[in-house]
């Protein structure tokens, strides 16, 4: 690539992602100074097109960024009306009280929203205040300094053969510098991921836990739908095979958002956590609510589910990670937007007095320190043992374990177990096939449930296909020479938009690789029992295009 050169432009902060994070961070430099250079990066097409959450939003994080979003149209309407619980069995369903729960389980003052029309909302507010955005710019590469440290990014790279040599349209990007790089790429991000592993960031820290959340829009019977109901449930139809859960929200115009979480450190490789979703809607509790519905769209997306102890260290030099680059999740909340936003606000406060003190490039200990002793550290503190509780002893025992974790942690400000360790990394997690049984997924019926590719059309995904392929393996034939035979090749099952099978040719299997039908959620790089995936950015505005999740 030596003989393209790129142009260059010189910023104050060069913001890697327009999630809330991201975005959060440029609207705080520009309340604090308006004379900063601020750009924002975003990979999807538009604003929102790549953010998929839950959501049920906590305003505590827009309430310290933006006090009067309410007077300045935020689209967040729905106020949560109802909160419930329950532990599913196949035929039935018990309620779990509220009562017993800590009061951070509480939902009241809460919202569900759809954290792309938020994003949306909130690129507007930080256009008004001279933010620059830029979708569909790709950032590919970061670029070091004279120092080792980061000072910006390659974004807007096009028109790559699929060899990664320059094509006939090739475009080579544009370098974008900056005092500091701030990169909100959301969960398992590629220049987080590599600036994690440059620095080594995560040593002395719990290896990241994930999560694959996936997710449908159904519009449903008025009369089935309440406004501002939310459901949560346990159980059935994981059992045993895996840790997670659903969420049901009802939000305006008869909409209801229907999710399903699975923990990605199971250990039978057999488990097809999206199968484990649609099979969920066949609960009765779901049927009856969901027939004569219809689904309006789908996605899907990885969390971070490691927490407290889990976050890595979040400066180096000349870079800070925010919001899920970290991993900020609440899990037992199912939340973690809140404290993207106040990472976003802290971050550009400690860049804000970095500049004006006429330093760059060097480490901003201050964020690191705001987020490990303030509201995010105090939130996520909590409620740190309830996922390596619920990996360690299973389901019901945690309940008891971690309900009794979070009131010690929240009336005494300390835990009897002390802070408990996840153990492995969720590659690592998954067992060979040989121990483990197979599992008799039914068949989708085209009304409640449906099969993947079908689903993924209501994603709206689309990559350009002359392009090279974004899902990297570091050895092509280890696949079917290790991962076929010793684990039956869960890359099959664990991507949940049929990206990658295993089809015969020749009388001989051949491992397929569809990156057309890619939703950037990331599971593959991270629960690749062999480690052998890299998922890096496609050219800029590739992937899904989701309208309102």
């Amino acid at each position: 690539m030596a003989e393209f050169e790129r142009e260059a432009m010189e910023y104050d902060v060069v913001i890697v992602g327009a999630g809330p994070a991201g975005l959060s961070a440029a609207i705080r430099l520009k309340q604090l100074d308006a004379d900063l250079d601020v750009v924002v990066l975003e990979k999807g097409s538009e604003v929102g097109a790549h953010i998929l959450s839950g959501a049920v939003l906590d305003p505590c994080g827009l309430d310290a960024l933006i006090p009067d979003w309410k007077e300045k149209g935020a689209p967040i309407k729905t106020e949560v009306k109802e909160d419930n619980f329950y532990m599913l069995g196949e035929a039935g369903q018990i309620r779990i009280p509220n009562f017993p729960m800590p009061p951070l389980m509480n939902n009241h003052g809460n919202y569900i929203v759809s954290m792309g029309n938020v994003c949306r909302w909130m690129a507007e507010q930080a256009e008004e205040l001279g933010v620059e955005i830029f979708p569909g710019m790709a950032c590919s590469e970061l670029i070091f300094g004279d120092n080792d440290e980061v000072k910006g990014v390659v974004a807007g790279e096009f028109g790559k053969n699929p060899d990664s040599t320059p094509g006939p349209s090739y475009e080579p990007g544009m370098e974008l510098h900056g005092k500091y790089v701030f990169l909100g790429e959301g969960v398992r991000g590629s220049l987080s991921k590599e600036v994690i592993a440059k620095y080594d960031l995560q040593m002395g820290h719990e290896p990241q836990k994930f999560g694959i959340g996936m997710k449908e829009i159904w519009e449903i019977d008025p009369a089935k739908h309440k406004e501002g109901s939310v459901t949560h449930t346990m159980g059935w139809p994981l059992g045993s095979n895996a840790g997670g859960g659903s969420f049901i929200y009802h939000l305006e115009n008869n909409q209801v958002y229907v999710g399903f979480v699975v923990h990605l450190n199971y250990r039978n490789p057999n488990v097809f956590p999206y199968m484990e979703f649609q099979r969920f809607k066949h609960h009765p509790m779901v049927a009856e609510l969901l027939e004569g519905g219809k689904r309006v769209a789908y996605g899907a997306r990885a969390i971070t589910e490691g927490g407290y102890q889990s976050m890595p260290k979040m400066v180096a030099p000349g870079v800070a990670l925010l919001g899920c680059s970290v991993g900020m999740v609440n899990v037992p909340r199912i939340k973690g937007n809140h404290n993207a936003m106040f990472s976003g606000k802290a971050a550009a406060e400690a860049a804000f007095a970095a500049i004006k003190a006429d330093r760059s490039g060097d480490e901003l200990t201050s964020y690191e320190i705001e987020v490990r002793q303030g509201v995010i550290g105090k939130d996520l503190k909590k409620v740190r043992n309830v996922k390596p509780l619920w990996s360690k002893y299973g389901l019901t025992a945690s309940l008891m374990l971690g309900g009794m974790d979070m009131w010690t942690n929240t009336l005494l400000g300390f835990s009897f177990f002390g802070t408990v360790s996840h153990g492995k990394n969720d590659a690592l997690a998954t067992e060979e096939a040989s121990k483990h049984k197979m599992i008799d997924y039914p068949k989708p019926d085209g009304k409640l449930s449906f099969d993947r590719l079908t689903n993924v059309s209501f994603a709206m995904t689309n990559h350009e296909e002359s392009q090279p392929c974004h899902l990297q393996l570091a050895d092509s034939d280890l696949p079917l020479s290790v991962n076929l035979p010793k684990f039956n090749e869960p890359a099959q099952r664990y991507c949940p938009a049929g990206v990658y099978e295993i089809v015969e040719k020749d009388g001989k299997p051949e491992f397929v690789v569809n990156f057309q039908n890619c939703v950037h959620c990331k599971t593959c790089d991270i629960k690749d029992p062999s480690q052998n995936i890299t998922w890096v950015t496609p050219q800029g505005g590739d992937g899904p295009n989701y309208p309102n999740m």
